[in-house]
């Protein structure tokens, strides 16, 4: 099968070959980090490096179980990588192995080695391995695909014709952006079953065994809940009162226990509320959004009440993507949907499915104009005949941002 390039990712890769630090590539599983690994392998050897030089282990695989202690692994190392000279060093998932940070801070201090290292969890940079090698390493968040992602693999893999930008947008709207997904010819009942198995392989492996929680029903519960309010504010106390209501009982600091390990795992993200008047960091109600939006989908349907949400959704993952911080904006009492900042650049985001009524637009024209400052304004929405720009706000169908270059 074909490998489709993620230049984005492989830009940024390349740029670190042989560089003296450790590259480790974090997302949500079956994002594409194994992928991404196997295209720097194309790489170096298009490069003219040996491919002996070159080691890519994968410990998702049981063909590397053996493999899985930081002794054994660099028993291995050295047994099948030359004794002099320059190595390559791939590792996959390398959470799987124990003390795995020794084995990172010996390859480094031999000094002979590019390591890339994998994982499905955020905690692969706290703790041991922070301390072991605090400013030797460079962190490379992988996404699930973009739009514009998307409609390339659509064109590498899909088994009929494309249809146009807006049929292609509802596809990617409703099946999300994990690769495997667009890479066979799948209809959408098939495609959201391969989902849910990502999506459950992820809980067993990535949080549950990880966390060693013990009430899996009432943890998968919670989790069921953050992702039904895709793009809503809640607390962890307003979910445990939710429990309760439903005759089931937790304390809120399990509920954020729980969230907790599903942000690290990737699952979702807590996004906090930013005071644009106080200019601080809100402590109360953050909203929540899905590491790839096809799981709301794949879990409880297509909903057009889900919908608002699943557009912010995908408009938060294409900010972070472009390597804005992610906030959501509050001004005196209403809300902006995103405040995105990048160094000394700043960019408000409004998010609508549609301002076809004038009580529609005026409500989300509102806060960005109570906004003082000078910094971009924009509305988004699927509007088909949206454009201009009104009262320095820019509107722009959101498929059409979603291929820009730019904001």
């Amino acid at each position: 099968m074909s490998i489709v390039d993620r230049p984005k990712y492989l830009e940024k890769l390349e740029s670190f070959i042989d560089a003296p630090v450790v590259k480790v590539l974090t997302g949500l599983r079956r994002s594409g980090k194994s992928r991404l690994l196997d295209l720097v392998v194309e790489r170096l050897i298009a490069r003219g490096i040996d491919p002996e030089r070159i080691v890519h282990l994968n410990f998702d695989s049981l063909e590397h179980a053996s493999l899985a202690s930081a002794q054994a692994l660099n028993a291995h190392l050295k047994d099948v990588l030359p004794s002099e000279g320059r190595t390559y060093v791939l590792l996959d998932e390398i959470q799987e192995v124990t003390e795995w940070e020794r084995l990172v801070n010996s390859l480094l201090a031999e000094g002979r080695t590019d390591l890339y290292i994998t994982g499905s969890n955020s905690r692969l940079l706290s703790g041991e391995l922070a301390t072991y090698i605090a400013g030797r390493y460079v962190t490379i968040e992988v996404w699930p695909l973009s739009f514009r992602e998307y409609l390339s693999f659509r064109e590498a893999f899909a088994a009929d014709d494309t249809a146009g930008t807006d049929a292609e947008f509802t596809r990617y709207l409703r099946l999300g952006g994990f690769p495997g997904v667009h890479m066979l010819p799948l209809d959408e009942i098939d495609a959201r079953s391969m989902i849910m198995d990502i999506y459950r392989s992820t809980l067993v492996r990535d949080v549950l065994a990880r966390n060693r929680i013990r009430d899996a029903d009432m943890f998968e519960r919670v989790a069921a809940f953050a992702i039904d309010n895709v793009g809503n504010p809640f607390s962890a106390r307003g979910v445990a009162d939710f429990m309760k209501s439903q005759r089931r009982s937790i304390g809120h600091e399990t509920v954020l226990n729980y969230l907790t390990a599903l942000s690290e795992a990737f699952v979702i993200a807590r996004v906090p509320r930013f005071d644009l008047h106080g200019r601080a960091i809100l402590a109360t109600d953050e909203k929540h959004f899905v590491g790839d939006h096809g799981i709301v989908n794949a879990l409880f349907g297509y909903s057009d009440q889900r919908l608002p949400g699943v557009l912010e959704n995908i408009v938060w993952m294409e900010l972070r993507r472009r390597g804005y911080e992610v906030t959501i904006g509050r001004i005196g009492t209403a809300e902006v949907d995103f405040v995105a900042q990048r160094a000394d650049e700043v960019v408000y985001i409004q998010v609508a499915t549609t301002i076809a009524t004038e009580d529609t637009r005026h409500r989300e024209h509102r806060p960005l104009e109570a906004i003082a400052d000078n910094h971009p304004k924009y509305l988004l929405t699927l509007d088909p005949l949206v454009g201009g720009n009104v009262n320095g706000i820019k509107h722009r169908r959101l498929p059409e941002f979603l291929l820009a270059n730019e904001i």
